[in-house]
């Protein structure tokens, strides 16, 4: 399998440090197999061919995919089959989009901490949380943003 798609091994590897990060298994790999996808991407048949599972399986972590935007649909006239690739800025456009998140998990560690007033270790702990989330919802954006004005400077020579 490694020898017809270039980086099949990278990706398998990949796709199982996502999944024990808690990332569903079929997403994870879907996802790294369209990393080192063909230019063109790949279609749902050759995704399924690629990874060796069925193609309902393929189905499934396409939808979810596409739904949390970290792949887009490709397609192309006269081809009634769409192809799939990975997002541009999709690691990118997800880590930023997480940041209203953090700030709503870091407003109910806030009514954690307030409830707890006869616990103190559990005061200080989900004060700090929510401070650690408050951080991040601020931090990710500008890191993006930092990592975008980085990615167009001419390389250094």
């Amino acid at each position: 399998m490694g020898d017809e798609h270039p980086g099949t091994d990278a990706a398998e590897q990949a796709a199982s440090l996502l999944t024990a990060a808690g990332m569903a298994r079929m997403p994870s790999r879907v996802m790294m197999a369209l990393v080192g996808s063909p230019d063109d991407g790949y279609t749902a048949a050759e995704l399924a061919e690629r990874l060796g599972v069925s193609a309902a399986a393929v189905s499934g972590a396409v939808r979810y995919l596409h739904s949390i935007h970290m792949i887009r649909r490709i397609s192309r006239p006269g081809d009634r089959r769409d192809r799939y690739d990975l997002a541009d800025d999709a690691w990118s456009d997800v880590a930023t989009a997480n940041a209203p998140l953090y700030t709503r998990l870091a407003d109910f560690m806030d009514l954690i901490a307030d409830d707890n007033g006869e616990a103190p270790a559990s005061v200080a702990r989900a004060r700090a949380t929510a401070d650690f989330l408050r951080f991040l919802a601020t931090r990710m954006p500008e890191l993006v943003e930092e990592w975008r004005a980085h990615r167009e400077e001419p390389a250094a020579g």
